[in-house]
């Protein structure tokens, strides 16, 4: 009877043919000078891959020094240049302009720009991005939608505590709102273009609360394996979170209650296998936030 591993195979001892050297041909880098892509000459050439490139560079050096009308121009110049095949640096530079819309105040313009990068969504990557652009486009204006694209986006990726930090500040901002105009309680449920929200404000007390403390459940289990800036960031937002609970100051058995509710799929096993970005949206079957957790809690009796 012979071992695993105690005989080898006849062609680990064949010689190996030899083979034929290739001599490559000499290699001459590029060399650019820095910004480059802003000199007039940069732009005399008839490739149309570096016309988009010159184009797209200059959009982003746009963006980052708080120039956006002239980054939309570079931008829609670009487009013009990519081709049919390349959806990645398209779907860049159409949320480059939609983002720039946004910072300027053209929402309806945004909004469009939106609406065609929502016809190219392909995997979660393409939606989580999509998502945060709503976000950031509907920050100010419509509390309701924006409150809506973040529910979603916690149940794409329900265990980034970040996603759920966010839902829970826009809650809470929903609330002093409401405080501070002292109209009557809100009994209203918004229909817009992403989902029904319900804004009465025990409703939204009460979601604060659960995104609060589902926050701080996922920071806490991160803590583990961080160090550095990273654990000090976290560190923050955990105290951030204390203080917040208890200016919304739910009572001792509502805390338990949601704790549980929201700590019941935090398993180690089911998070490491839980969704990825990049993944196709053919295999991802995402619950609804209500059908998640929020069924969940109104069946407690809070």
């Amino acid at each position: 009877m012979e071992l695993f591993g105690s005989t080898f195979d006849d062609s680990m001892f064949v010689e190996t043919k030899d083979r034929e050297c290739v001599i490559l041909e000499s290699y001459k880098a590029k060399v650019c000078e820095p910004q480059w892509f802003r000199e007039d000459a940069a732009l005399d050439t008839d490739d149309s891959l570096e016309r988009q490139k010159v184009m797209k560079f200059r959009g982003d050096l746009a963006v980052r020094k708080g120039e956006h009308q002239k980054a939309l121009e570079a931008y829609s110049a670009c487009l013009s240049w990519i081709s049919d095949n390349n959806l990645n640096i398209r779907r860049d530079v159409l949320e480059g302009m939609a983002r720039c819309c946004i910072k300027m105040g053209q929402k309806e313009k945004a909004l469009e720009f939106v609406n065609l990068l929502s016809k190219e969504v392909s995997n979660t990557c393409h939606l989580t991005s999509l998502l945060l652009l709503k976000v950031s486009l509907y920050h100010h204006e419509d509390v309701g939608s924006k409150i809506s694209c973040l529910q979603k986006l916690c149940s794409l990726l329900p265990f980034n505590p970040w996603h759920w930090l966010e839902l829970g500040h826009t809650c809470q901002q929903f609330l002093r709102s409401s405080n501070i105009t002292e109209s009557p309680k809100c009994h209203v449920k918004v229909q817009n273009n992403e989902d029904v929200v319900d804004l009465d404000e025990d409703t939204i007390w009460l979601k604060a609360c659960a995104c609060f403390i589902r926050s701080r459940l996922l920071l806490r289990i991160l803590q583990q394996q961080q160090s550095s800036f990273v654990l000090k960031c976290n560190e923050r937002a955990l105290d951030e979170i204390h203080q917040v609970l208890q200016t919304l100051n739910p009572t001792e058995t509502t805390l338990k209650i949601l704790t549980e509710v929201m700590s019941e799929d935090l398993i180690p096993e089911k998070m490491k296998e839980d969704y990825q970005d990049g993944e196709s949206l053919a295999t991802v079957c995402v619950q609804s936030f209500r059908e998640r957790w929020w069924d969940r809690v109104i069946q407690t009796n809070l």
